[in-house]
Protein backbone atom coordinates (compact mmCIF):
# COMPACT_ATOMS: atom_id res chain seq x y z
CA UNK A 1 0.00 0.00 0.00
CA UNK A 2 1.62 3.39 -1.04
CA UNK A 3 1.76 5.58 1.70
CA UNK A 4 1.45 8.89 -0.64
CA UNK A 5 -2.09 7.40 -2.38
CA UNK A 6 -3.13 6.64 1.93
CA UNK A 7 -2.20 10.12 2.43
CA UNK A 8 -4.26 11.23 -0.03
CA UNK A 9 -7.32 9.05 0.54
CA UNK A 10 -7.12 10.18 4.24
CA UNK A 11 -7.13 13.92 2.72
CA UNK A 12 -9.97 13.38 0.69
CA UNK A 13 -12.10 11.97 3.40
CA UNK A 14 -11.53 14.33 5.90
CA UNK A 15 -12.19 17.04 3.60
CA UNK A 16 -15.06 15.44 2.10
CA UNK A 17 -14.06 17.05 -1.31
CA UNK A 18 -11.35 15.97 -4.28
CA UNK A 19 -10.98 19.48 -5.05
CA UNK A 20 -10.19 20.99 -1.53
CA UNK A 21 -7.72 18.23 -0.71
CA UNK A 22 -6.11 18.98 -4.15
CA UNK A 23 -5.56 22.45 -2.58
CA UNK A 24 -4.27 21.00 0.84
CA UNK A 25 -2.18 18.61 -0.82
CA UNK A 26 -0.73 20.51 -3.92
CA UNK A 27 -1.67 18.53 -6.60
CA UNK A 28 -3.97 18.84 -8.78
CA UNK A 29 -7.55 17.63 -8.70
CA UNK A 30 -6.69 15.09 -11.78
CA UNK A 31 -3.64 13.98 -9.96
CA UNK A 32 -6.14 13.53 -6.59
CA UNK A 33 -8.67 11.32 -8.39
CA UNK A 34 -6.03 8.94 -10.18
CA UNK A 35 -4.51 8.09 -6.73
CA UNK A 36 -7.77 7.29 -5.43
CA UNK A 37 -8.41 5.30 -8.30
CA UNK A 38 -4.86 3.47 -8.14
CA UNK A 39 -5.48 3.08 -4.36
CA UNK A 40 -8.85 1.24 -4.63
CA UNK A 41 -7.56 -0.68 -7.66
CA UNK A 42 -4.76 -1.75 -5.56
CA UNK A 43 -7.18 -2.74 -2.80
CA UNK A 44 -9.82 -4.09 -4.81
CA UNK A 45 -12.46 -2.25 -3.23
CA UNK A 46 -14.49 1.34 -4.02
CA UNK A 47 -13.34 3.58 -0.64
CA UNK A 48 -15.27 6.71 -1.76
CA UNK A 49 -18.62 7.40 -3.04
CA UNK A 50 -18.85 10.38 -5.23
CA UNK A 51 -21.78 12.11 -4.76
CA UNK A 52 -21.56 13.32 -1.95
CA UNK A 53 -17.50 12.67 -1.33
CA UNK A 54 -17.63 10.26 1.50
CA UNK A 55 -16.29 6.60 2.73
CA UNK A 56 -17.49 3.62 1.81
CA UNK A 57 -18.10 1.04 4.60
CA UNK A 58 -14.81 -0.65 3.23
CA UNK A 59 -13.34 3.23 3.34
CA UNK A 60 -14.71 3.70 6.89
CA UNK A 61 -12.72 0.68 7.96
CA UNK A 62 -9.37 1.81 6.26
CA UNK A 63 -9.75 4.88 7.95
CA UNK A 64 -9.55 3.06 11.35
CA UNK A 65 -5.96 1.66 10.30
CA UNK A 66 -4.47 5.02 8.31
CA UNK A 67 -4.21 7.48 11.04
CA UNK A 68 -1.61 5.15 13.03
CA UNK A 69 -0.17 4.02 9.65
CA UNK A 70 0.93 7.19 8.47
CA UNK A 71 1.97 8.39 11.46
CA UNK A 72 4.36 5.27 12.59
CA UNK A 73 5.66 6.37 8.76
CA UNK A 74 6.19 9.90 9.93
CA UNK A 75 7.62 8.85 13.14
CA UNK A 76 9.98 6.47 11.50
CA UNK A 77 11.38 9.06 9.16
CA UNK A 78 11.95 11.99 11.75
CA UNK A 79 13.57 8.97 14.14
CA UNK A 80 16.40 8.02 11.63
CA UNK A 81 16.61 11.65 10.79
CA UNK A 82 17.92 12.24 14.01
CA UNK A 83 20.92 9.89 13.33
CA UNK A 84 21.80 11.93 10.45
CA UNK A 85 20.87 15.78 12.05
CA UNK A 86 23.22 17.99 14.17
CA UNK A 87 21.80 18.18 17.31
CA UNK A 88 20.00 20.85 17.66
CA UNK A 89 20.74 24.37 20.06
CA UNK A 90 16.89 24.91 20.80
CA UNK A 91 14.30 22.50 22.51
CA UNK A 92 10.77 22.32 21.81
CA UNK A 93 8.56 20.87 24.92
CA UNK A 94 5.53 19.81 24.14
CA UNK A 95 2.99 19.47 27.33
CA UNK A 96 -0.24 19.10 28.11
CA UNK A 97 -1.89 21.94 30.52
CA UNK A 98 -1.78 19.78 33.50
CA UNK A 99 1.08 18.29 33.15
CA UNK A 100 2.67 21.84 33.95
CA UNK A 101 3.37 21.95 37.75
CA UNK A 102 4.89 25.53 39.45
CA UNK A 103 7.89 23.12 39.75
CA UNK A 104 8.44 22.40 36.14
CA UNK A 105 7.75 25.45 35.21
CA UNK A 106 10.56 26.89 37.41
CA UNK A 107 13.16 24.38 36.29
CA UNK A 108 12.56 25.71 32.25
CA UNK A 109 15.75 27.30 31.57
CA UNK A 110 15.29 31.18 30.97
CA UNK A 111 16.37 30.61 27.36
CA UNK A 112 16.78 27.53 24.39
CA UNK A 113 13.27 26.38 24.87
CA UNK A 114 9.89 26.60 23.33
CA UNK A 115 6.93 25.51 25.37
CA UNK A 116 4.24 24.06 22.99
CA UNK A 117 1.05 23.28 25.39
CA UNK A 118 -1.23 20.47 23.54
CA UNK A 119 -3.90 18.20 24.05
CA UNK A 120 -2.56 15.10 26.27
CA UNK A 121 -3.55 12.52 23.01
CA UNK A 122 -1.20 14.62 20.62
CA UNK A 123 1.84 15.10 22.87
CA UNK A 124 2.63 11.26 21.97
CA UNK A 125 3.14 12.13 18.38
CA UNK A 126 4.65 15.26 18.17
CA UNK A 127 7.14 13.55 20.14
CA UNK A 128 7.27 10.52 17.81
CA UNK A 129 7.22 12.39 14.27
CA UNK A 130 10.17 15.33 15.77
CA UNK A 131 7.95 18.29 16.11
CA UNK A 132 8.83 18.44 20.06
CA UNK A 133 12.26 16.69 21.48
CA UNK A 134 10.66 15.89 24.62
CA UNK A 135 6.98 15.44 25.74
CA UNK A 136 5.47 16.34 29.10
CA UNK A 137 2.12 14.45 29.48
CA UNK A 138 -0.28 13.42 31.82
CA UNK A 139 -3.54 11.28 32.93
CA UNK A 140 -5.09 9.05 35.35
CA UNK A 141 -3.36 6.13 37.06
CA UNK A 142 -3.41 3.87 39.85
CA UNK A 143 -0.61 4.45 42.29
CA UNK A 144 2.67 3.32 40.53
CA UNK A 145 1.35 2.29 37.33
CA UNK A 146 2.73 3.68 34.17
CA UNK A 147 0.20 5.76 32.05
CA UNK A 148 -1.67 3.90 28.96
CA UNK A 149 -0.13 5.92 26.09
CA UNK A 150 -0.72 4.99 22.47
CA UNK A 151 1.67 3.17 20.88
CA UNK A 152 3.06 5.92 18.21
CA UNK A 153 6.47 4.81 18.39
CA UNK A 154 9.05 3.85 20.50
CA UNK A 155 8.78 5.68 22.74
CA UNK A 156 10.99 6.08 26.62
CA UNK A 157 8.63 7.52 29.45
CA UNK A 158 9.98 8.26 32.82
CA UNK A 159 7.52 9.14 35.63
CA UNK A 160 8.11 12.49 36.55
CA UNK A 161 5.32 12.84 39.42
CA UNK A 162 2.28 11.29 40.82
CA UNK A 163 -0.12 13.11 43.68
CA UNK A 164 -3.65 13.16 44.64
CA UNK A 165 -6.45 14.40 42.65
CA UNK A 166 -9.80 16.54 43.98
CA UNK A 167 -13.07 17.26 42.80
CA UNK A 168 -13.76 21.22 42.18
CA UNK A 169 -16.94 22.39 43.96
CA UNK A 170 -18.40 25.71 43.63
CA UNK A 171 -18.93 27.02 47.29
CA UNK A 172 -22.05 25.89 48.68
CA UNK A 173 -22.13 23.06 46.85
CA UNK A 174 -23.84 20.02 49.19
CA UNK A 175 -21.23 18.26 48.65
CA UNK A 176 -18.55 20.76 49.95
CA UNK A 177 -18.15 19.99 53.23
CA UNK A 178 -17.29 16.26 52.92
CA UNK A 179 -13.82 15.35 53.55
CA UNK A 180 -13.60 13.15 51.00
CA UNK A 181 -15.49 11.89 48.00
CA UNK A 182 -16.12 8.68 45.85
CA UNK A 183 -16.72 8.58 42.29
CA UNK A 184 -19.04 6.53 42.57
CA UNK A 185 -20.89 9.78 44.51
CA UNK A 186 -20.64 11.98 41.92
CA UNK A 187 -22.07 9.67 38.65
CA UNK A 188 -25.21 11.40 39.02
CA UNK A 189 -23.91 14.99 38.92
CA UNK A 190 -23.41 17.30 35.88
CA UNK A 191 -19.89 17.55 35.03
CA UNK A 192 -17.84 19.72 32.80
CA UNK A 193 -16.57 18.15 29.32
CA UNK A 194 -13.63 19.19 28.92
CA UNK A 195 -11.01 16.64 27.33
CA UNK A 196 -7.87 18.86 26.63
CA UNK A 197 -8.21 20.99 30.02
CA UNK A 198 -9.19 18.15 32.19
CA UNK A 199 -9.81 15.04 31.90
CA UNK A 200 -12.27 13.04 29.20
CA UNK A 201 -15.43 12.24 30.80
CA UNK A 202 -14.99 8.98 29.44
CA UNK A 203 -12.07 8.42 31.72
CA UNK A 204 -13.85 8.73 34.60
CA UNK A 205 -17.21 6.40 33.46
CA UNK A 206 -14.04 3.53 32.81
CA UNK A 207 -12.93 4.29 36.50
CA UNK A 208 -16.28 4.15 38.11
CA UNK A 209 -16.60 0.96 36.46
CA UNK A 210 -20.59 1.70 35.63
CA UNK A 211 -22.56 0.72 32.47
CA UNK A 212 -21.19 1.76 29.36
CA UNK A 213 -21.75 5.24 28.19
CA UNK A 214 -23.68 5.79 31.76
CA UNK A 215 -22.98 8.17 34.79
CA UNK A 216 -21.25 11.86 34.32
CA UNK A 217 -23.30 13.88 32.40
CA UNK A 218 -22.20 16.43 30.30
CA UNK A 219 -23.23 20.04 32.03
CA UNK A 220 -21.15 21.85 29.81
CA UNK A 221 -18.46 21.35 26.92
CA UNK A 222 -15.41 23.66 26.84
CA UNK A 223 -13.12 23.01 23.81
CA UNK A 224 -9.27 24.03 23.89
CA UNK A 225 -6.56 23.76 26.61
CA UNK A 226 -7.55 26.43 29.31
CA UNK A 227 -7.28 25.70 32.82
CA UNK A 228 -8.27 28.99 34.28
CA UNK A 229 -11.73 29.07 31.76
CA UNK A 230 -12.48 25.63 33.67
CA UNK A 231 -11.83 26.55 36.90
CA UNK A 232 -13.97 29.28 36.51
CA UNK A 233 -16.71 27.95 35.31
CA UNK A 234 -16.34 25.51 37.88
CA UNK A 235 -16.76 28.27 40.19
CA UNK A 236 -19.67 29.50 38.61
CA UNK A 237 -21.50 26.46 39.23
CA UNK A 238 -21.81 25.33 35.71
CA UNK A 239 -20.38 21.67 36.43
CA UNK A 240 -18.02 19.74 38.25
CA UNK A 241 -14.13 18.82 37.48
CA UNK A 242 -11.62 16.77 38.20
CA UNK A 243 -8.23 17.92 38.87
CA UNK A 244 -4.78 17.52 40.50
CA UNK A 245 -5.21 18.58 43.72
CA UNK A 246 -2.28 21.09 43.46
CA UNK A 247 -4.04 22.40 40.34
CA UNK A 248 -7.04 23.46 43.19
CA UNK A 249 -5.27 25.95 45.31
CA UNK A 250 -6.29 29.46 45.67
CA UNK A 251 -8.79 29.22 43.53
CA UNK A 252 -11.77 31.83 44.38
CA UNK A 253 -15.47 30.98 45.04
CA UNK A 254 -14.49 27.02 44.78
CA UNK A 255 -13.94 23.99 47.22
CA UNK A 256 -11.83 21.08 46.83
CA UNK A 257 -12.56 17.72 48.19
CA UNK A 258 -9.99 14.90 47.53
CA UNK A 259 -10.79 11.92 45.61
CA UNK A 260 -10.67 9.08 47.89
CA UNK A 261 -12.35 6.19 45.85
CA UNK A 262 -11.21 4.59 43.57
CA UNK A 263 -7.37 4.77 44.21
CA UNK A 264 -6.16 7.04 41.74
CA UNK A 265 -3.55 9.25 41.19
CA UNK A 266 -2.51 12.63 38.42
CA UNK A 267 0.65 11.05 37.07
CA UNK A 268 2.64 12.82 34.93
CA UNK A 269 5.43 11.35 32.71
CA UNK A 270 8.29 13.10 30.61
CA UNK A 271 8.75 11.24 26.84
CA UNK A 272 11.41 11.27 24.43
CA UNK A 273 13.10 9.56 21.72
CA UNK A 274 16.55 9.68 21.48
CA UNK A 275 18.63 12.28 23.11
CA UNK A 276 22.47 12.69 22.77
CA UNK A 277 23.97 12.91 25.94
CA UNK A 278 24.86 15.94 27.46
CA UNK A 279 22.64 17.80 24.55
CA UNK A 280 20.03 20.41 25.31
CA UNK A 281 17.04 17.76 25.06
CA UNK A 282 19.08 15.61 27.66
CA UNK A 283 20.22 18.64 29.95
CA UNK A 284 16.13 19.84 29.57
CA UNK A 285 15.27 16.41 31.10
CA UNK A 286 17.86 16.24 33.46
CA UNK A 287 16.53 19.88 35.08
CA UNK A 288 12.84 19.02 35.28
CA UNK A 289 12.22 17.76 39.04
CA UNK A 290 10.88 14.45 40.03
Amino acid sequence: MDPHLLRTYVTVARLASFSEAARALGYTQSAVSQHIAALEHDLGVPLLGRRPVLPTPAGERLLEHATSLLLRIDAARADLTRFTEAPRQEVTLAASPLALRPRTLAALPATGVTLRIMSRDTVPAAVATGEADLGLVDGLAAPSDPLRLPDVAPLTAVRVSEEPLAVLLPEGHPLARRTGLRLADLADARWLDAPDAGFPLDRLRAAHGGPAGQGFRTALRQEGTDIRTLTGLAAAGHGLTLLPASATHGLPGTVAVPLTTPRLVHRTELLHTRTEPGGPAAELARRLPA
